[in-house]
């Protein structure tokens, strides 16, 4: 009797999985903001109130050039938003943000308002891992916030088995390394025998602010600032933390699954 009641309780709550991509995607929260964008010409030369506010010098404002605004050192405080009196800074509220290379993370100037968005592995890469990626983590003096949204991808509501895609415990059952924290310096070797472990092929991807370029924590002499410093990184995924969505678009997006490098200008209001 029990197992029917279970299989009725079961039918009655349906799919609790998300359907995204090929659905919407779940609203991010309001205090979230998603992705920046910067429009350098409603900047004037000169103006520099969002770069003293900015707690990781992730915002420059050179002599003479247009403002810039690094996404890997970010860590979406907002607080360059409301210093910004000219609204060139504002929020988009949308969660694509990664990128495959660094450079495509710094905003600001004409063509590069936002993120210039990842593109897929090459067709030989796709061909291997499109149907079966296996990631193993490592958490490189990381803080807990990122490793957290990772184990959220793991859900019911989530699912990211679906899309084969698996977390596995050995680097060597591994097609790719997810690496979180500013990568300390203790965590140096541990980091590089476990990428030397991997078979090739092999992709590495960077989650959150701390992985891409030691965060809060760059420049400190206890860490490598970022995982570059360390092995190369194919995926760029921006946030401190990164929302589980942003992740999972990341992801995807690496392996073909969701196209498209700009945000489409009539998807997203921004956020001032």
């Amino acid at each position: 009797m029990f197992v029917f009641d279970t299989i009725k309780h079961r039918l009655k709550r349906g799919c609790e999985t998300m359907a995204y991509p090929k659905g919407p995607p779940p609203p991010l929260p309001d205090r979230h903001g998603g992705a920046l964008r910067v429009d350098g010409a409603k900047c004037p030369v000169g103006c520099n109130e969002c770069v003293p506010v900015c707690p990781t010098q992730a915002i420059a404002h050179p002599a003479g050039r247009g403002i810039a605004l690094d996404l890997g050192r970010c860590l979406f405080c907002a607080a360059c938003v409301e210093a910004c009196p000219h609204g060139a800074i504002t929020q988009t509220g949308d969660h694509r943000m990664a990128a495959r290379r660094r450079e495509d993370l710094v905003l600001g100037e004409p063509g590069a308002e936002t993120v210039r968005l990842a593109a897929a592995l090459d067709g030989k890469l796709r061909r291997l891992f499109g149907r079966s990626l296996r990631l193993r983590v490592v958490s490189a003096g990381g803080c807990g916030a990122a490793e957290a949204d990772l184990n959220v991808l793991g859900t019911v509501g989530w699912d990211i088995g679906r899309f084969g895609i698996q977390f596995v415990a050995s680097p060597r059952h591994a097609d790719g390394l997810v690496i979180t924290g500013p990568v300390s310096q203790s965590m140096e070797l541990a980091l590089r025998k476990t990428w030397e472990a991997m078979p090739e092929p092999k992709i590495v991807i960077a989650v959150g602010a701390c992985a891409i370029s030691g965060g809060p924590f760059a420049g400190n002499p206890e860490v490598m600032n970022g995982a570059e410093a360390v092995v190369p990184v194919d995926l760029f995924i921006p946030g401190w933390p990164p929302h589980p969505l942003t992740i999972l678009d990341g992801l995807l997006r690496l392996l073909g699954r969701v196209e498209g490098t700009r945000f489409p200008a009539q998807d997203h209001e921004p956020r001032n």
